[in-house]
């Protein structure tokens, strides 16, 4: 088998015996598996027989937790109902009651509800400082801290965690390391070969790539998922076949798409920065040798009228999420990030004016006439 990305993530296959040679794994809409016997019922509990209740495990998100760590180089991983349930899974293996996080505080605004709104209820305490500079990280870690948390590139302005920094700083004080790559993708960045120890997706975004799912993945260290595996299977987090059969059906083409997304990406980043109705680019300079992501974030300039950019967008849609093959928008302060306090989100720089871009596969001048087009009808 090569090495490549995209022959790999295209031939990846659970190694199973099967009653017929399917091209493609069926879809095991079973709740649960059947006995012949009770000595082949005590088999599963023996570690001899894998499937008793799809709860626990199926072979559909089996596939796709070990499609995503084989293209993550992690030891294991497990497939749960969300990104968000990914993300609870990873924390609940390394924090308990009584511990402490110290997190990115740039990161997606469900992710902030989560660290900031709920873990309290578990007893787990969460300090979210500015990771741009990992002295303010050093700063906030405790006796009782177990986890740094971030994101490889982050949600909504683009900034490029330094994870090699990060990891450093973990070992140097014996902690866990936890980067959400949902952005970035295995295409563009591999955090387990620079010493992450849990990698989150939400699968739904471009590992899925189709916005007709919603999914998560965690990977990792064995012994770390083992024990998130554990709680999404306790808490009732797990996904269902048919997701995990949509979500591996468009995880084959990942490698395709990003590469035509970034690139239209790069592209109108770049038309975009020439642009005077324009404020602001946010777009990496630097994300991986395969390119730099699909995500544009833009502030519009005083010139600009924002309602009416929204209402001058053509065939680009309005949406709350990102990564389908579709160019869409997506307005921070109302959507991802509307559960934060106003200062909050004047700390991370979200405003009125702030736009979040999601580049599809569409031809590139057609994306960048669409915008411009919208920029100047707005302006008027």
């Amino acid at each position: 088998m090569s090495s490549s990305f995209d022959t790999k993530v295209v031939h990846q296959k659970l190694n199973q015996k099967q009653v017929q040679n399917s091209k493609n794994t069926p879809i095991y809409q079973s709740t649960a598996f059947t006995f012949e016997d009770l000595d082949h019922l005590e088999s599963y509990y023996e570690g001899d027989v894998p499937y008793l209740y799809s709860r626990e495990r199926n072979p559909n998100t089996d596939e796709l937790s070990q499609t995503i760590a084989a293209l993550e180089e992690a030891e294991a991983g497990v497939a749960t109902s969300s990104g968000m349930s990914a993300i609870l899974a990873g924390i609940l293996a390394v924090a308990s009651p009584g511990d402490h996080i110290v997190a990115a505080d740039d990161v997606y605004g469900g992710t902030h509800k989560l660290l900031n709104a709920e873990l309290d209820t578990f007893g787990i305490e969460v300090t979210m400082v500015s990771f741009q500079d990992l002295e303010n990280v050093q700063q906030a870690i405790k006796e009782n801290t177990t986890l740094l948390y971030t994101e490889s590139v982050s949600n909504p302005f683009l900034r490029v965690e330094n994870v090699e920094g990060l990891v450093q700083l973990a070992k140097d004080h014996g902690l866990a390391t936890m980067v959400d790559n949902t952005f970035a993708t295995p295409y563009l960045l591999q955090p387990v070969l620079k010493g992450v120890d849990l990698v989150v997706h939400s699968a739904t975004k471009y590992i899925g790539g189709h916005s007709d799912v919603t999914s998560g993945v965690l990977v990792g260290k064995e012994n770390l998922i083992q024990k998130a595996t554990q709680k999404v299977v306790t808490l009732g987090a797990n996904l269902s076949p048919f997701e995990a059969w949509l979500t591996q059906r468009g995880a084959k083409t990942l490698g395709l798409r990003m590469k035509q997304q970034s690139g239209n990406a790069k592209a109108l980043a770049s038309t975009l920065e020439e642009n005077d109705l324009v404020q602001q680019v946010y777009y990496p300079k630097f994300v991986s040798e395969r390119g730099n992501g699909a995500i544009v974030t833009i502030e519009l300039s005083q010139q600009v009228n924002v309602e009416t950019f929204f209402k001058s967008l053509g065939w680009v849609k309005i949406a709350p999420t990102l990564a389908g093959v579709e160019t869409t928008v997506s307005y921070p302060i109302r959507t991802s990030h509307r559960a934060l306090s106003d200062a909050q989100r004047e700390q991370i720089g979200i405003n009125s004016r702030v736009i979040r871009l999601s580049i599809g596969i569409e031809e590139t001048n057609d994306i960048i006439q669409q915008f411009e087009e919208a920029l100047k009808q707005s302006s008027e």
